[in-house]
């Protein structure tokens, strides 16, 4: 259950609610539970929330030819082709805690290729998780 609490934690934590899965987590290392399951579970629930960022992001799409809409369909297709060649990497910094869900929306808006998408946001929130994970261990050993 405790694993579960914090994948759902996670999830919420990459979406814009307002949840701290960090706290979770370390409490969770204090408990002895597996480090292992614990990084899985933070890191699959953060990636796939920012999944729903990405989703949401892809849904700009239908606004685009309303009048108030401020980009032409023209600069929002120059727009991809830049930021898919140049830009995509940036989704490694997803796991920021400022900025990082607004990475993963524009991810969503400039249609990055969801595997292109799920395996750099993945790797950059499994390397935070990790890092957590190893601050927490080295502040609890003797």
């Amino acid at each position: 259950m405790a694993y579960l609490t914090l994948f759902l934690t996670a999830f919420a934590a990459a979406t814009l609610l307002p949840a701290y899965s960090e706290i979770l987590l370390g409490t969770l290392v204090a408990q002895g539970l597996s480090y292992w399951w614990l990084w899985f579970a933070a890191t699959l629930g953060n990636t796939l929330g920012s999944v729903v960022n990405g989703v949401i992001g892809r849904q700009v799409d239908r606004f685009k030819d309303r009048k108030w809409f401020p980009i032409s369909e023209q600069q929002l297709h120059r727009a991809r082709n830049r930021f898919n060649r140049y830009g995509q990497w940036s989704l490694l910094l997803g796991w920021l805690p400022l900025g990082g869900d607004a990475l993963t929306l524009v991810g969503g808006i400039m249609r990055v290729p969801w595997l292109n998408f799920v395996i750099l946001v993945g790797i950059g929130k499994g390397l935070r998780y990790a890092f957590v994970l190893w601050l927490v261990a080295e502040a609890s050993s003797p």
